[in-house]
């Protein structure tokens, strides 16, 4: 009995396809949903490390002081929470797998040198600026800030702004809720 399913099972593997791909020579079409890998445009990039503080995986890191942006390949657990949290639409994910390794490699990207902090500043949108008469000093501007940048104090109603510190994203003034603070162009 056992003989003739052995039988059967071997005579129809022989007479179908296979269930394997070609790969290298045959590319995988990949489904609609199919999330894939991070990929920066590092041009865009503001340096506000935002994206390695909404990784779970811990697979991001941020240098900003050395302008790179690396990843962990195997670490990231592609969930897109990078992509999802950017301020300036800089990361999104790739229909592509990992290149395989036997070894865990870090995949790093270097910022160009710009020619100055102001002119880094305006493309990213300029310094922000509040309007302490409309401000009700709620602290979310302070709190979505990723540079730390913003100092807000309730009680002696006073709102600062760190000009080094701010990378210029824009978070604060789309967080605020009295739309009282806009973004200016830094006039150093």
């Amino acid at each position: 009995m056992s003989l003739m399913n052995f039988t059967r099972t071997a005579l129809k593997n022989f007479f179908s396809r296979p269930v394997t791909r070609n790969y290298p020579f045959v590319e995988r079409e990949y489904p609609e949903r199919y999330r894939g890998r991070v990929a920066i445009d590092i041009d865009d990039c503001i340096m506000c490390s935002l994206c390695m503080k909404r990784c779970p995986a811990d697979a991001i890191t941020v240098e900003r002081d050395k302008k790179t942006w690396s990843i962990q390949r195997m670490s990231c657990v592609q969930c897109a929470l990078c992509v999802n949290s950017c301020p300036k639409k800089c990361l999104s994910m790739e229909r592509h797998y990992a290149e395989p390794s036997s070894e865990k490699t870090v995949y790093t990207v270097t910022q160009p040198v710009k020619e100055s902090e102001k002119t880094e500043r305006q493309e990213a949108g300029g310094i922000p600026e509040a309007d302490t008469s409309v401000c009700v000093f709620c602290t979310l501007c302070a709190k979505n800030c990723p540079a730390g940048a913003i100092l807000v104090d309730r009680t002696e109603k006073k709102w600062e702004l760190n000009k080094d510190a701010c990378v210029g994203c824009g978070l604060c003034a789309s967080k605020c809720p009295k739309k009282c603070i806009e973004m200016k162009q830094d006039q150093k």
